[in-house]
């Protein structure tokens, strides 16, 4: 049975495995502080249908409380553990059945085993509050093993704490001209493919959000990370088939098993 994977942009993705559609980190805004979309056409309302939701860490372009309010009732959604305590509008989304998570931990939806791996990264919710929260990455195993990296930079047991996956949907830039070591730009994002050594992956995480002012610092830092990963990726892990989507395009890719 074939995944299909869309990508709506930044971190926001859908993934249909066993007739269970799940939403990551979804962002369904045209600004966002000093962020502005400026590429791709915002989700339309059927991107916001999901079983369940992933959220991977409490920054306020992944977990963003507006566009989970547009969640329909009863959509379950995954966090990271003290995310509610951390940030009060995620307790007002009565609406939602929430769950918090840390690594290793699993929660079953239908056909669906979704389970939590770390991240390396930093998950307080910025720029308030002490470290409460971890960041995460998900791997979704039904027809296949899907792996929606969050954000996260490289680390030594990456591969390890993931284990085997079929797809990786890795982030590959960011939102701004400067990445620290707790990103993967288009080069660490190849080198954790070779780790991983999934079938196919997808780059996610960049040419969506900019910041206002700055269209022209550095346009490249923007415009440049997918053809850079499909590049990098080419020489790192060539037997990986790379799916460089456009905004609002699917994908389908068959189970290894």
């Amino acid at each position: 049975m074939p995944v299909e994977v869309t990508w709506w942009g930044h971190a926001t993705c859908t993934v249909q495995d066993s007739g269970i559609r799940v939403l990551t980190d979804p962002l369904f805004t045209r600004r966002l502080a000093h962020l502005r979309r400026r590429r791709g056409a915002l989700p339309p309302p059927a991107a916001w249908r999901a079983d369940v939701t992933l959220v991977s860490h409490l920054h306020a372009d992944h977990l963003h409380v507006p566009s989970l309010a547009r969640l329909a009732p009863g959509t379950r959604l995954l966090v990271p553990r003290g995310a509610p305590r951390t940030v009060p509008g995620l307790r007002r989304l009565s609406h939602l059945a929430v769950t918090e998570v840390v690594p290793g931990d699993e929660a079953v939806v239908g056909d669906l085993r979704i389970r939590a791996v770390p991240a390396r990264h930093d998950g307080r919710r910025l720029p308030l509050g002490p470290h409460r929260s971890p960041a995460l990455g998900y791997v979704i195993e039904g027809a296949a093993r899907t792996y929606f990296a969050g954000d996260t930079g490289l680390f030594d047991d990456m591969a390890r704490e993931v284990g085997p996956v079929d797809t990786a949907l890795l982030p590959v830039g960011g939102w701004g001209p400067h990445l620290g070591e707790e990103h993967l730009d288009a080069d660490r994002a190849a080198q954790a493919l070779a780790r991983l050594a999934p079938r196919s992956a997808v780059p996610v995480h960049y040419g969506t959000y900019w910041p206002i002012g700055m269209d022209a610092v550095r346009p490249h830092e923007f415009h440049a990370p997918g053809d850079e990963f499909v590049r990098r990726a080419a020489l790192r892990a060539p037997g990986v088939a790379v799916h460089r989507l456009t905004h609002g395009e699917s994908v389908l890719l068959e189970a290894a098993r």
